[in-house]
């Protein structure tokens, strides 16, 4: 066995929710496998690494944010590599590989990655190996683990190519046998799973997983059941990921979590809701709510087109299942201790910095962990460890392994399935507390459009939103709510009315929130300028903020030239889902508003007075010429919010037609002219998954 060569790597990663984080951890914990050392760092921690002076590879993995932004970790640096004054040979001595995670729902897809790579090769660096472009909207690891797998050839080549050498070099014996992060499980135990019964075994009611003979065409696909070939064949699954935190329970009972602590680096904001009221019909497929938050006593300076971030609980029913599953329902008030493991096998190990030091348990699961997240396969690797039930630990081996990819997303990624679901699935399950801590990540606070102006509404901020609902499908047994959208509901139950908003009084219901001020998405700042605001269902939410900015702005400065305000706007049935039809009348009235076009897609052409359409891309195309008109002639800003999975893409579609057909140009021309607004900040999106 030759003597593994320890050849570092600089390995930086930026990331918004923590994914990027995660890929460069697995990307350091393999390369020891090969020979390699990973300095892993992060792109916000700019002071610690020098790319001007940097002499080895360099391995980039980065998230986009937001319409296609960097995330903001990777903000500072951006900037920094984005100075003009860099000359082109700047990073000439750089060899590089990209990772960039996106999704292609939004528009531009991987964007923060692509910034950083365009702008590395601008200024002279060199790629050792290709950048991958992973997909969050079919799964990141279709493109994650084989772009890492093929990661190690590529630095064997460039250290081969450094060295100035053609001989092979051979880390270790296993590492030359191929990936040693991959684990087979042969055949032979697959087959002996197949006609293993857990008639009798605690928590099945007589169940089997899998059935061998005649009765295995009878087995329906699913969550729990595989179907031949993924249940009669070896896999190769992943290396079981080094434990790093030890979780220990107190006996001391917890204080309050002060939700402050949970986002150190915001400005945070506890604040009243004075008033809700309900935007649809009760037979609306959609239930639509909008509250109105007391900001009198706050520093908040909102201004049209902010949105903010609220933070929210996970359910309570779910987090005390949770407890109930590992076992320690009469220790959900104790104090939780976390320290890193002594003789961890993981560089870096820490406490995750998001949960508060001595919480109780009901709270990090109540508002530290994301507990709804899909399981990474990583998790189930993990939690197959945990399987007392040698079936049950085998299906969990097949959904983590490269064969059960199919199954992977069909059964968990598609339908949301949460570790929750997976331990009423597999009740042999039990893993400890410690390991869900490892692999669940952060709750995310959910971000909303304001949907008021401070001019309007002095101290007042409104929003609205849709309460997501989840059917039951297999692995889960009950419908639920969204995280957020179900607990607003929940607060707001009892006060909620069609017509009028209902005014909340005696114990009001708080909530916690920090702001996200927009830099891009702003009313123009010539009064001027004419604009074109896209947005269906929810996505009306800025522009009624715009709307009532601007009203206010006629009144007190009528000296001063305004340019016209076109809204498309789209829902379901003029009678069910209408949102603001009245304060959109009066804007009209008014002349605040110079042209209002809404789209019914649920409604019949010609059984309202509206312009027939059936979504707001139809509408645009209805008045192409004035769209390019106020675009290209008048200087006009283009706004669009609301889906990005579909409404987006097809006003961007709409937008490439009607720049073909009204200017006389081929699609590419058209693409250009759509990037030239962006680049001039008239085409803006707020826009949403």
């Amino acid at each position: 066995m030759s003597v593994a060569l320890r050849r570092r790597f600089l390995l930086l990663y930026g990331t918004q929710k923590g994914q990027s984080q995660a890929i460069a951890e697995e990307i350091s914990q393999q390369a020891e496998q090969y020979g390699f050392v990973a300095d892993v760092v992060s792109l916000k921690d700019v002071n610690t690494f020098s790319l001007e002076n940097e002499k080895d590879p360099v391995v980039f993995v980065i998230s986009t944010t937001g319409t296609g932004d960097p995330p903001d970790a990777a903000l500072k640096f951006v900037k920094t590599i984005r100075n003009k004054e860099l000359p082109d040979d700047y990073f000439v001595h750089l060899r590089y590989g990209l990772l960039a995670l996106g999704d292609s729902e939004y528009t531009y897809f991987c964007n923060g990655g692509k910034v950083v790579d365009r702008r590395l090769e601008e200024l002279g660096a060199k790629h050792f190996y290709d950048t991958g472009y992973a997909d969050d909207c079919v799964g990141l690891e279709m493109v994650v683990d084989p772009w890492i797998k093929g990661l190690w050839d590529a630095l064997d080549r460039e250290f081969l190519c450094r060295a100035g050498s053609t001989k092979t070099i051979k880390v270790s014996n296993d590492a030359t046998n191929g990936n040693k992060n991959i684990m087979e499980v042969p055949g032979n135990l697959d087959l002996h799973l197949q006609t293993m019964s857990l008639e009798g075994e605690p928590g099945t009611n007589g169940t089997s997983l899998n059935k061998a003979g005649s009765d295995a065409g009878s087995i329906e696909h699913s969550l729990v059941h595989s179907v031949p070939p993924l249940c009669q064949c070896s896999l190769n699954i992943p290396a079981l990921p080094p434990p790093f935190l030890d979780a220990v329970i107190l006996d001391s009972v917890a204080k309050g979590t002060d939700l402050r602590r949970l986002h150190p680096e915001d400005e945070m904001f506890s604040v009243p809701i004075r008033q809700a009221k309900r935007l649809t019909t009760k037979d609306a497929l959609k239930t639509t709510l909008m509250l109105e938050l007391d900001i009198a006593n706050t520093t908040i300076d909102l201004q049209p087109g902010d949105s903010f971030s609220i933070v929210c609980p996970n359910p309570p029913g779910e987090v005390t299942d949770l407890i109930d599953k590992l076992g320690l329902s009469d220790k959900k008030d104790r104090q939780v201790h976390l320290t890193v493991k002594s003789g961890t096998k993981k560089r870096g190990a820490v406490v995750p910095g998001y949960i508060p030091e001595n919480c109780s348990l009901e709270s990090l699961l109540t508002w530290c962990l994301e507990i709804r997240a899909a399981p990474k396969k990583a998790f189930l690797r993990a939690l197959a460890e945990c399987a007392s039930d040698a079936a049950e630990k085998r299906r969990l081996l097949e959904l983590c392994s490269k064969q059960g990819s199919s199954d992977y997303n069909g059964f968990i990624r598609d339908r949301a399935i949460s570790v929750l679901d997976l331990l009423n699935t597999f009740p042999s399950c039990r893993p400890p507390l410690d390991l869900l801590v490892e692999h669940l990540p952060k709750l995310q606070p959910r971000s909303y459009s304001a949907a008021s102006s401070s001019l309007f509404h002095p101290g007042k901020l409104f929003f609205l939103f849709n309460v997501m609902s989840f059917e039951a499908c297999s692995g889960r047994t009950l419908p639920r709510k969204g995280v957020c959208t179900g607990w607003l509901a929940e607060l707001a139950r009892g006060y909620v009315e069609e017509s009028e908003p209902a005014a909340i009084t005696g114990g009001e219901p708080q909530i916690t929130m920090f702001m996200r001020p927009s830099t891009l998405f702003r009313l123009p700042p010539d009064s001027s300028v004419p604009m074109i605001m896209v947005g269906p269902g929810t996505g009306i939410a800025p522009y009624i903020g715009f709307l009532q900015h601007r009203e206010t702005q006629r009144r007190q400065k009528q000296e001063c030239v305004f340019g016209d305000t076109w809204l498309f706007f789209g829902c379901r049935s003029h009678q069910k889902d209408y949102l603001f039809r009245e304060e959109l009348r009066r804007f009209v009235e008014s002349g605040t508003l110079t042209r209002l076009e809404v789209s019914f897609s649920r409604e019949p052409p010609g059984t309202t007075n509206d312009c027939g359409s059936k979504y707001v891309q139809d509408s645009l195309r209805l008045f192409s010429r004035d769209v390019v008109r106020i675009l290209t002639k008048e200087n006009g800003c283009f706004y669009v919010c609301g889906d990005a999975k579909n409404m987006a893409q097809d006003v961007n579609t709409a937008l490439v037609d009607i720049l073909c057909a009204e200017l006389g140009v081929d699609k590419l021309e058209a693409m250009k002219t759509l990037a030239s607004l962006k680049s001039e900040r008239r085409y803006l999106q707020d826009i949403w998954g």
